[in-house]
């Protein structure tokens, strides 16, 4: 059944009973899979930063074109999230730490700032056994939130999906746990951004109230390594006028997402993904697969293979390989920052539903062109606008 958002915006009046304070401008960032590698990798990187240990690499929103947006200072935002595990940010940051995907030492220097954002983890759902139905997980959910905002006196909180993929729901008419967090969104007057391949805003049931909304929210599944390659390399073979014949791919990955990915309807899900920047760029889907294998000894490492049969001139028969070697949470956390700001802006200035300029971050974005060179410019005009409208 459509779900009605019965919402409530996320705004705050500050003041004491006699006078009202004098109010600095602060921004939530909800996690969903808050304790995941890419939300603790994305709240010790924003630490680091405020404090100056270390430079914006990967920080699109930090480059000179975004100079002037309006957006707001990493040093303002404020983290907190949904998860349904127990393990302590500071510890996982201790275990990227010690895997490499956190430089030497940083844990301990952002640890308060890492326990200050544990300590807004609200645990999440439906665990096994909860009898409560969507209805009631949604407005538990929305209720986190609007209690957030109210007790850290936010200005607007963003929900940020980076939760492990979940598989296509069966049934069209029901909520999977993606979109009941996003409903909960919804419902508490926040923007929306899904990083995942999980179903989210698209379940049928909730476009009623997404159009309802009012909100700003972007994309699905976020582009870090192989599609981001992909999406480069595509329109090259167009320009070109060479045909490709096919491109298969393999991914080697552990951690909690190689664990999900190795529900192959999960992988599925992802593959999706992955493959639409090949129809929408070619016109068609060339001949390969995408494979997606499981290897826990890698931890938060990742490689992937491409290989890519094309034809030249008089039917010389080519190819090209790839080989893409990165840390995913790494790659991903500056993109779930620059994402969360921009939507937080994107909501002060009163922009609304999907967001297609935004589709530089994504696999699956809301429309707008596929090639990274397209979307890039779109992204740089979307900062022009927010720059604009201040």
């Amino acid at each position: 059944m459509p779900v009605s958002t019965g919402r409530q915006p996320v705004t705050t009046t500050i003041h004491s009973e006699d006078t009202r304070a004098t109010h600095t401008a602060r921004t939530g960032v909800w996690f969903v899979g808050a304790r995941g590698s890419v939300a603790t990798t994305a709240v010790a990187g924003c630490a680091a930063l405020s404090a100056g240990l270390h430079a914006p690499d990967g920080m699109v929103t930090e480059t000179p074109p975004f100079a002037g947006s309006g957006l707001a200072p990493l040093s303002s935002l404020v983290f907190g999230g949904h998860d349904t595990v127990s393990c302590p940010l500071p510890k996982r940051a201790e275990e990227l730490e010690a895997g490499g995907v956190l430089p030497h030492g940083l844990s301990s220097a952002v640890r308060s700032e890492l326990a200050a954002a544990d300590r807004e983890i609200r645990t999440g759902g439906p665990l096994p056994g909860d009898t409560r139905g969507d209805e009631e997980l949604i407005d538990a959910f929305a209720a986190h939130l609007l209690d957030f905002a109210r007790r850290q006196r936010l200005d607007r909180v963003v929900v940020v999906n980076v939760a492990s993929t979940e598989p296509a729901p069966e049934d069209l008419h029901s909520l999977p746990p993606s979109s009941l967090y996003a409903a909960a969104a919804l419902r508490a007057g926040c923007p929306y951004v899904n990083f995942t391949p999980s179903t989210g805003l698209r379940a049928p049931a909730l476009q009623d109230a997404v159009a309802a909304s009012g909100l700003p929210h972007a994309g699905r599944d976020g582009k870090t390594g192989q599609t981001l390659l992909r999406s480069v390399l595509a329109p090259m073979f167009v320009q070109r006028a060479l045909s490709v014949r096919a491109w298969s791919g393999t991914n080697l990955l552990g951690g909690g997402d190689g664990a999900a990915l190795a529900d192959p309807a999960a992988a599925a899900a992802k593959n999706a993904g992955k493959n639409r920047v090949l129809t929408d760029t070619l016109g068609a889907l060339p001949e390969g697969d995408v494979h997606i294998d499981d290897v826990p000894a890698l931890g938060d490492w990742k490689t992937a293979w491409d290989h890519i049969a094309f034809d030249g001139f008089l039917g010389s028969r080519m190819t090209l390989q790839t080989t893409w070697q990165g840390c995913d949470s790494a790659l991903a956390a500056p993109l779930v920052l620059d994402l969360a700001r921009l939507l937080a802006r994107a909501h002060e200035v009163g922009i609304s539903g999907p967001l297609p300029e935004l589709g530089f971050y994504f696999k699956d974005p809301d429309g707008g062109p596929a090639a990274l060179a397209e979307q890039y410019e779109a992204l740089l005009a979307f900062g022009s606008r927010l720059r604009e409208a201040r």
